[in-house]
């Protein structure tokens, strides 16, 4: 690791800790050359992944999209924003281990619901009325049963 201060590539590591929640690892190095003090953060290079949209085009996932569309859904509903970053990085996470390089938002907005349906109805139905784009009462309905039948695991 280079030194910031002398730009030497001898440093050793004084003290290592786990960081963001052991998302990533925290280092104290000292530079054996100048004794100047540094920290550096490691963290897990994560494949970049891209979301194919309903048109075609191709974007960059972004947990933070996922994040805002639950938090409409979830609007003024009994659910704490932690609640809503854990659904998210349980999204993810999923999506993830799917090991794609690309995915479709469709895949993305089913597995968003499966969370949703496990954590509170309305934001559920809410979410899906968005994601579905229900056009008639029929799509509401078929949107209710699905709910129900996964509440009395018959998914």
């Amino acid at each position: 690791m280079e030194c910031p201060n002398c730009h030497e590539n001898a440093s050793k590591v004084i003290d290592s800790r786990p960081s963001d929640e052991n998302r990533s690892i925290r280092r104290r190095r000292e530079c054996e050359n100048c004794g100047y003090r540094f920290t550096t953060f490691e963290r897990v290079e994560q494949t970049p992944l891209l979301v194919i949209k309903n048109d075609g085009t191709r974007e960059p996932f972004n947990r933070e999209k996922i994040l805002r569309g639950v938090m409409m859904a979830a609007q003024k509903r009994p659910i704490s924003s932690q609640q809503l970053d854990t659904l998210v990085d349980h999204v993810d996470n999923a999506v993830r281990k799917q090991g794609v390089s690309e995915i479709s938002s469709k895949e993305i907005g089913e597995i968003v619901m499966d969370e949703l349906a496990n954590l509170d109805d309305v934001a559920y139905i809410r979410f899906a009325s968005i994601y579905r784009q229900f056009t008639d009462v029929s799509g509401f309905m078929e949107a209710m049963t699905d709910m129900l039948k996964k509440q009395h695991g018959e998914d």
